[in-house]
């Protein structure tokens, strides 16, 4: 095996290492939501405004426009500007299931998107407060990024999810 044939390998343990821990966090926020009917899954039970239903609406817009920028960058993916207040909240008539498929189909996109990318692949971030100016993002970056927001906002339902039936995602 030649250097340049190990470093492939790393890179496709890397790929899917990256995409078993996002599959995982995803699925620990979907199970949070498991058996809530539409009233559940819009109620607050804590102090805090976020609900289920809104975490996975947020979820499923925040990484369809990382998904964005990791294929065109900046400009990309400010192309479908929402409501931001609107992405965190569940509103009367919205359903819990609609959310779940959404998630599930920006989740399938992002995968396949990663299957073949190059991960080195970088672009400028969008200027913002939150954003070191100038700074860029390779897709791995990205990547990073969603797990850890992932896996925060699966933490923020399961205490959500607890208040409302005692029900907890692990334990």
């Amino acid at each position: 095996m030649t250097s340049a044939d190990a470093g492939t390998e790393l890179r496709s343990d890397e790929r899917a290492d990256l995409l078993e821990s996002l599959a995982r966090h995803r699925f620990f926020l979907r199970f949070t939501a498991q058996d809530l009917t539409d009233e559940q899954a819009g109620e607050r039970s804590t102090v805090s405004a976020l609900t289920i239903g809104g975490i996975i609406k947020h979820v499923a817009a925040t990484e369809s426009a990382w998904y964005r920028f990791m294929v065109g960058g900046a400009e990309l993916m400010r192309s479908e500007q929402g409501d931001w207040a609107d992405e965190h909240r569940m509103n009367p008539g919205e359903k819990l299931a609609d959310f779940l498929a959404n998630y599930e189909a920006v989740a399938a996109r992002t995968d396949e998107l990663v299957k073949t990318a190059d991960l080195d692949k970088a672009f400028p971030l969008p200027s913002a407060p939150w954003f070191e100016p100038g700074k860029a993002w390779s897709i791995r970056r990205v990547l990073l990024h969603l797990i850890a927001e992932t896996a925060q906002h699966s933490g923020h339902a399961d205490i959500i999810r607890e208040s409302l039936d005692g029900q907890k995602t692990m334990g």
